[in-house]
């Protein structure tokens, strides 16, 4: 029991945590943007990150209830997981490094989710 709530809670905090960076790296006008982020190349491809980022959160968030109590996945929806996001990861590292971190991460726990899906 203890080991799917831990699958979950990591899965969902790097997904939630790769689809906000890449959101917030969506939202910067293009005079804040970052020289590597001006090509249409990268925008793309954040918002592909950001897409498949969201798609496993949705992935997680099944898991989560499929395995737990509905009001732990809900909870850690709307508010762990973000506020982890907010408090912890973009005041360390930022957006560029939190969704550079968090994209290998979001891979991996998908990889678990499958390996251990119910």
């Amino acid at each position: 029991m203890n080991e799917a709530l831990y699958i979950f809670l990591a899965a969902g905090l790097v997904s939630m945590s790769a689809a906000l960076s890449a959101s917030a790296l969506n939202k910067l006008t293009e005079d804040e943007k970052p020289e590597w982020l001006k090509s249409k190349n990268a925008q793309v491809s954040v918002v592909l990150t950001g897409n498949f980022a969201a798609l496993s959160l949705v992935g997680a968030m099944a898991y989560g209830f499929l395995t737990q109590h509905w009001s732990i996945p809900l909870s850690c929806m709307f508010l762990t997981f973000p506020i982890i996001h907010i408090a912890v990861l973009h005041r360390m590292l930022g957006d560029k490094t939190t969704l550079m971190l968090m994209l290998p991460l979001t891979l991996l726990a998908d990889i678990y989710l499958y390996i251990n899906w119910p």
